[in-house]
């Protein structure tokens, strides 16, 4: 999918705890969410030890809201007690991209 630039990438690198405790619940329950909100635009995960999650929105406003959202305030407060031993957000304007072959998600 082509996203309009410039646009904005919020990625999230975490290592987790070993334990569940209903994370990919939650994982799928806050992507659905996110889905839903003003000015997103699209979402891609991996994990291997080290996870990385970028979701991508229109503006840094939109961003603010979800952040502020009630049910992600929730998420977020069980993720610093529950399910990630260590994590890094890093918000980029994305003003260029290009790829190569064919898409791996489609």
């Amino acid at each position: 999918m082509e996203l309009q630039k410039p646009y904005y990438a919020v990625i999230f690198t975490n290592t987790r705890t070993p334990e569940d405790n209903g994370y990919e619940a939650m994982a799928q329950q806050m992507e659905k969410l996110a889905r839903q909100q003003p000015g997103f635009l699209d979402f891609e995960s991996a994990r291997s030890g080290l996870g990385i999650a970028i979701s991508y929105w229109k503006t840094k406003e939109a961003i603010s809201n979800w952040k502020e959202n009630v049910d992600h305030l929730v998420a977020q407060e069980y993720g610093r007690k529950e399910w990630y031993s260590w994590y890094k957000v890093r918000i980029c304007l994305v003003e260029r991209e290009y790829d190569f072959g064919a898409n791996p998600n489609l």
